[in-house]
């Protein structure tokens, strides 16, 4: 992506957005979203015994589906998020390519 060279604070001060920073920023929200979402199905087995035995086996069975779950939809929104700057960089990269066709004909 051409429009995606130099810095991270450079692109951040970018006043005019054509640097984009957000696909930059995705893994590190990812990796966020794991932590989070791991420490969340922590919580959920330790109420769920804090409950009783029958409730905490529930819990152990059922936090890592939820976690799951929970990571596939950050997965997929963060995926949606970065094919839609993909997108707007494509449209930007054909837009400059067609820019000097209309001229000469």
């Amino acid at each position: 992506m051409a429009n995606n060279s130099g810095g991270f604070f450079e692109g951040l001060f970018d006043f005019s957005f054509t640097k984009f920073v957000t696909p930059r920023l995705v893994a590190i929200l990812y990796i966020i979203g794991i932590i989070a979402t791991g420490i969340a199905a922590l919580a959920i087995v330790i109420a769920g015994f804090s409950n009783g035995f029958g409730s905490g086996i529930a819990a152990l069975v059922a936090a890592p589906i939820i976690f799951f779950i929970y990571l596939l939809f950050l997965r997929v929104g963060l995926e949606t998020l970065i094919v839609a700057f993909k997108n707007a960089e494509s449209n930007r990269q054909i837009a400059e390519n067609t820019r000097g066709l209309g001229s000469g004909m």
